[in-house]
C-alpha cells in the first residue's frame, strides 16, 4: 500500500497540472533535450509492452497474493537500510532511529521482512533516497531526462541512483565466490525486485495512461513534481508554490484508496 501510494502521488500530481501544460506550447526550459527523451520514453515504453507488463502479469498471475506480499515487504525492508543512511545524511535523527528500527523489527520478527511487522506496531515507513539527500544539500536536479530502462530522471537523479545503488546488500550479494556467479545473484534479485514492482504498478499505470491526453507530458510532469515534494518532505518553498500543492497529498489518497462503504 506505502508504495501504491507513492506511485500514485507522482500520478495525482500529473493530473493536477496536465490542463497547465497542455495549454502552452512555448519550449519547456526544464526540458531542453525532449526530442532525446520522446524517442528514449518510446523505447522504454516499447520495451514494457512487450517485455516487462507481459512478465508482470504473468508474475502476478502465477503468484499467490501473500507470496506477492511477502516479496514486496522484502525487498522494502532492504530499502530501509538505505533510507536509515539517508535519513542520517539529511540530518534526520529522529527518524533515522525509527528506520533503523523498522528494519530490525521486520528483519528478526517479521522473518527477514517478508513479513511487516513494524507497520503492524505503528513503526512509519519513509521514502529517502539519495537524489532526495543530494537536493538536500542544495544540489539542483538539472534539466528532465529519460534514461533507458530506467525511465524518467535528471542529471542528480543520476547521481542519486549510483548512490542508491551503493547503499543496497543486493549489490555485495555472492561477493567471495566468482564475479560469475555473483552477477547472476544479484542481477536475479534486482530483476526480482523490478518485476514484482512493475506487477505491485500495473493499476496505478493504467491510471495515468487512461488519464493523460499526452503521455510523455504527464509522466514528465508527474516525476518533476513528485521529487520536488519529496525533497522539500511535502514543504513547498513560496516561491514554487501552485494551486496543486494547496491540498493533503495523503489525505487524498487514504480517500481514494480506502474500501467503499457498503450501505446497510
Amino acid at each position: 500500500m506505502q508504495k501504491f501510494k507513492i506511485i500514485m502521488k507522482g500520478v495525482v500530481f500529473g493530473l493536477a497540472t496536465l490542463a497547465t501544460a497542455c495549454a502552452t506550447t512555448s519550449k519547456d526550459a526544464r526540458d531542453p533535450y525532449e526530442g532525446w527523451n520522446r524517442g528514449v520514453q518510446n523505447f522504454n515504453d516499447n520495451l514494457d509492452d512487450y517485455v516487462m507488463k507481459p512478465v508482470a502479469k504473468g508474475y502476478q498471475w502465477i503468484t499467490p497474493s501473500f507470496v506477492d506480499r511477502g516479496i514486496t515487504n522484502f525487498f522494502s525492508n532492504i530499502d530501509d537500510i538505505g533510507v536509515t543512511v539517508n535519513d542520517l545524511l539529511q540530518g534526520k535523527l529522529m527518524q533515522s532511529g525509527q528506520d533503523g528500527a523498522r528494519f530490525l523489527v521486520n528483519t528478526t520478527a517479521g522473518v527477514a521482512g517478508f513479513v511487516d511487522v513494524a507497520s503492524m506496531i505503528d513503526l512509519q515507513k519513509h521514502d529517502e533516497d539519495f537524489d532526495q539527500t543530494l537536493g538536500y544539500w542544495g544540489l539542483p536536479s538539472g534539466p528532465y531526462l529519460v534514461l533507458p530502462l530506467f525511465g524518467p530522471s535528471s542529471p542528480r537523479g543520476v547521481g542519486g541512483l549510483i548512490g542508491d545503488a551503493a547503499m543496497n546488500p543486493i549489490s555485495y550479494v555472492g561477493l567471495g565466490v566468482s564475479s560469475g556467479v555473483s552477477t547472476a545473484i544479484s542481477g536475479g534479485l534486482f530483476a526480482t525486485n523490478a518485476i514484482d514492482a512493475r506487477a505491485d504498478n500495473l493499476s496505478a499505470e493504467k491510471i495515468a495512461t487512461e488519464a493523460a491526453v499526452d503521455r510523455y507530458d504527464f509522466f514528465k510532469n508527474a516525476y518533476l513534481q513528485q521529487r520536488e515534494y519529496l525533497v522539500h518532505d511535502g514543504k513547498i518553498p513560496e516561491d514554487k508554490k501552485h494551486e496543486e500543492y494547496n491540498f493533503n497529498i495523503d489525505e487524498e489518497l487514504d480517500k481514494e484508496l480506502a474500501p467503499p462503504v457498503r450501505p446497510y
